[in-house]
């Protein structure tokens, strides 16, 4: 059973800042180890990458086999089943149309000064997407993170795919090929980020690193970060469901479970304002426990680091959740509207009880590539301007240099800089002559 917490209870402060700070990252020391793989692949580069490889994933390559061919990609392709193809065809059309959406615009004005001021936005020119393989090896996440980026307008779109004993996941390349993704390597771990940030080779380097992975990747991304960009480091996943007693238990239930068959921790937490209520999500998922194919995992999850939080009112849980800032966040009440006005950190909601988070995994359109860790407080899930840069530009005129350019002088006079207020005062100086106007 989860810790059950009630706000009038003596210590539920206490008990909460012991929630909201509870480690639940279960990363072994491995930044040296990582730090290790990454000085190798820049050093040896394809034969690094090939070495690890067939240590870690059993899988024997060479520097022209470390791609799947057309040909490959095509046999596995054929091989999804159309049931599956037309659901994954469905969650791309969605996501697209979504993330169309989030495009920004070009902006230019001239100011009171005459100043002609703006800023353009462009693509990053390429990003290498990172998908997690063997056990964790889901398409969604190939979609989640590519589209974003065609639609941003990244020219070159790569993806590192570990293929455990040479084992590839026909869907992963199917929505490699929906999401307009050619390249796609068979590597993973910590040199598959090595080498997308500093090229070898075979592999070309890339801007930016986006998609989830496990310790290894994460402390890879956190160290190549720089050189180039990446889009977070995510913890493990993490649910908060407010609801009030209008809700079926079971559903309710599930919803916890959802997150909670991740990762043993992964961390799942309901909040509601009837204790009776709390009390029978609790059995129902005991209940589900039993029979849930992925028990072992989402167990110790439950067990270890989910909770159920019991409030005086609904309007108090907007409060709790704000501090715990929670990657997904279900509002399963009559009227979640008013409860979502309160809310100000989390990185998705999801209305009502209709609206299920793992509507979002997969076929909603909104990104499931969310910050984890209380991270929500200043970071943003996955989109369209992850791949994008804003370029500002700026244009004087003649009387604008006059009206703007002295306070420049002035300024740079104060910060001892002087060659920035000669740059500006020797124009000064040729306009008040009565050139160059």
């Amino acid at each position: 059973m989860p810790q059950f917490l009630n706000t009038k209870d003596a210590d539920f402060d206490t008990r909460f800042e012991a929630l909201l700070h509870m480690k639940r990252e279960d990363a072994p020391e491995v930044d040296d180890i990582v730090a290790g793989i990454i000085a190798d692949v820049r050093a040896r580069g394809d034969a690094a990458v090939i070495e690890l490889t067939s240590k870690f994933d059993r899988l024997d390559l060479t520097p022209e086999t470390l791609a799947f061919s057309p040909d490959e990609i095509a046999d596995a392709v054929a091989q999804v089943p159309a049931g599956e193809r037309a659901a994954l065809e469905l969650a791309a059309a969605r996501i697209r149309a979504y993330h169309e959406r989030q495009r920004p615009e070009d902006a230019r004005w001239t100011d009171d000064t005459g100043a002609e001021l703006g800023w353009r936005w462009g693509a990053v020119e390429a990003a290498g997407l990172y998908v997690p393989g063997g056990l964790a090896s889901y398409p969604s996440s190939v979609l989640m993170n590519a589209i974003p980026a065609q639609v941003a307008g990244v020219e070159r779109l790569v993806i590192c795919a570990p293929t455990p004993d040479g084992v590839a996941n026909p869907l992963v390349l199917l929505a490699a090929q929906l999401s307009g993704v050619d390249t796609i390597y068979r590597i993973g771990g910590a040199q598959a980020i090595a080498a997308m940030a500093y090229g070898t080779d075979t592999i070309r380097p890339v801007d930016k690193i986006t998609g989830p992975g496990n310790a290894f990747v994460a402390a890879a991304k956190r160290r190549v970060f720089g050189k180039v960009g990446i889009d977070m480091i995510a913890g493990p996943s993490e649910i908060l469901i407010i609801a009030d007693r209008d809700n079926d238990p079971d559903w309710i239930a599930t919803d916890l479970l959802s997150q909670a068959e991740h990762d043993e921790s992964a961390q799942s937490i309901l909040i509601t304002d009837d204790a009776a209520f709390a009390q029978a999500v609790a059995e129902a998922v005991e209940a589900q426990l039993e029979t849930l194919p992925r028990a072992d995992i989402a167990g110790p999850s439950w067990r270890d680091y989910s909770a159920i939080i019991v409030t005086d009112t609904l309007d108090q849980g907007a409060t709790l959740s704000d501090r715990i800032a929670p990657e997904h966040l279900e509002l399963c009440v009559t009227d979640p509207e008013p409860l979502f006005a309160k809310i100000k950190h989390a990185g998705a909601v999801f209305l009502g009880q209709w609206t299920p988070e793992a509507i979002g995994d997969y076929i909603g359109g909104p990104n499931h590539v969310l910050p984890t860790a209380r991270s929500a407080r200043f970071s943003s899930g996955l989109n369209v301007l992850d791949f994008m840069k804003r370029t500002t530009l700026a244009r004087m005129t003649p009387e604008a240099l006059k009206a703007i350019g002295p306070a420049a002088v002035t300024l740079a006079t104060s910060e001892g800089l002087g060659a920035h207020g000669a740059s500006v005062q020797a124009r000064l100086d040729r306009l008040n002559k009565g050139e160059g106007e």
